[in-house]
């Protein structure tokens, strides 16, 4: 088939390297207070010889460069153990990102974690998938890339908090091309509100430009949603190429947490060999829960809520909580396997 076995994520985090200076700084002080003849028998002159180092030592400590070190590095480090940025992508249009992003940001939502969805797709379906009209929101991600706007100013709270898009974001790619670091402009607009949440989804536009490298640059993991047939399978190995290129020179840790079959019906031959042709390639990275066809996602969005919500009870919004269930699984279970192995 031409398709290739996508890499999990490794286990290797960023914050292991951050905490290990800090036990530096300690030691360093040690050396300089042990010499200090506190009970010499030498005249007082010696004693107040002995102060004159002293006053070196107190100014040390607040040097600019120390307390500096400690804002930047701590809070990073319990973001990105605490927060998971999942970007969702597949540069294939209409195989359900939009309704994966929602839904699951939803279902994450009613288990009681703090979620943001980030709705980076020009086309603003993920803000009007909650009732809000792009074309007349004055603020947007735009901003927030382009401009520098805090991020926390283009929040709405709706079902869970959704940083709005606009008409505008279409015109972001080329705005940020000239831009020094724009691969990185989302990563840096998450840092004000990144503690905030226990998941911040990223919708993306179906394509693997700009918008989406940023998404890569700031998630924790990519999920993809593949519609059930076979030309929707091919573009996987575009995207990991893409992937690949983003983990060699931006950010090394970001890979593939699973694969959400979507539009799925069992009735047909076709769906059914779909799912055989991505487990055969893809194996444990296919998520077991199938995202059924069904007229529910399509209706949903028309009344501006999620399906959950429009139809709590059906099995509509209840595939999207197993696939919730599911991936928190899947997080404790590598967790897991991790801690069993530096132990």
């Amino acid at each position: 088939m031409g398709l290739i076995r996508l890499l999990p994520r490794t286990g290797g985090s960023r914050p292991a390297p951050a905490v290990e200076p800090e036990p530096d700084p300690a030691p360093a002080l040690e050396p300089e207070l042990d010499p200090t003849p506190l009970d010499s028998p030498e005249p007082v002159a010696l004693s107040e010889a002995a102060r004159e180092p002293a006053a070196p030592i107190v100014t040390r400590v607040p040097v600019p460069s120390e307390p500096a070190v400690e804002p930047v590095e701590v809070p990073a480090t319990g973001e990105r153990t605490a927060t998971r940025v999942i970007a969702f992508a597949n540069q294939k249009g209409g195989v359900a990102k939009t309704t994966t992003t929602l839904n699951l940001g939803v279902a994450f939502g009613e288990m009681g974690h703090r979620v943001l969805l980030v709705d980076l797709d020009p086309q603003g379906n993920l803000t009007m998938s909650q009732g809000l009209n792009p074309d007349v929101i004055e603020r947007s991600m735009f901003d927030v890339l382009v401009h520098k706007v805090p991020i926390s100013e283009v929040i709405e709270h709706r079902e869970v908090d959704l940083a709005v898009a606009s008409i505008d974001l279409a015109g972001a790619e080329l705005a940020l091309s000239s831009l020094i670091g724009r691969e990185r402009s989302l990563e840096k607009a998450l840092v004000e509100v990144r503690n905030a949440y226990d998941f911040v989804l990223i919708d993306t536009p179906p394509s693997l430009g700009l918008l989406t490298i940023n998404a890569f640059v700031a998630a924790t993991g990519v999920i993809v949603p593949v519609q059930c047939e076979y030309l929707s399978l091919r573009g996987l190995v575009q995207l990991e190429n893409t992937l690949a290129m983003v983990r060699e020179n931006l950010n090394p840790d970001v890979g593939v947490e699973g694969i959400v079959p979507t539009m799925f019906d069992g009735r047909t031959l076709h769906s059914r060999e779909a799912i055989e042709i991505l487990e055969e390639n893809f194996g444990d990275l296919v998520f077991r829960t199938r995202i059924r066809k069904t007229v529910r996602y399509a209706e949903a969005p028309v009344k501006g809520s999620s399906v959950l919500k429009y139809d709590p009870t059906g099995a509509a919004a209840e595939g999207y909580r197993e696939l919730a269930r599911e991936i928190l699984a899947a997080k404790e279970a590598q967790d897991g396997a991790q801690a069993r192995k530096h132990a």
